[in-house]
């Protein structure tokens, strides 16, 4: 389960900016996750309850965006939505193809891949 990993990276590194500031409540914390990172969002929400606990996040919201995958194509200057195909393995799922929709050739990925706090909603000591 590499989201307890992640979450608990993330926690790490907002309670250490949060040290900066005179803080008496977190309200909530949004997370920006792409649809590459195989991170899976009941497991996140699970993790960042258990990681959380006897710190000022305890009882904060977690809010998670996705980020969808976006390519690009030096060969034909596409710049989009990577395209999906049904795995027959996975019937629920679709699986992305990372080639260029455009042209078929080789694609960047530019979009789909962050694992980002976005914003953090606290509460400061007066």
């Amino acid at each position: 389960m590499h989201e307890v990993s992640a979450v608990s990276n993330l926690v790490s590194g907002i309670l250490s900016e949060l040290t900066r500031y005179k803080v008496s409540r977190v309200n909530s914390v949004t997370l920006v996750i792409g649809d590459l990172t195989s991170l899976g969002e009941e497991q996140m929400r699970f993790a960042y309850e258990i990681v959380t606990r006897g710190t000022v996040l305890e009882n904060s919201e977690l809010i998670i965006e996705h980020e969808k995958i976006v390519l690009s194509c030096r060969n034909c200057n596409f710049r989009g939505p990577a395209r999906y195909i049904t795995d027959p393995d996975f019937s629920s799922e679709s699986v992305p193809i990372l080639s260029c929709p455009g042209c078929g050739g080789s694609a960047e990925v530019v979009e789909g891949q962050s694992c980002t706090v976005k914003y953090l909603d606290i509460e400061e000591e007066e």
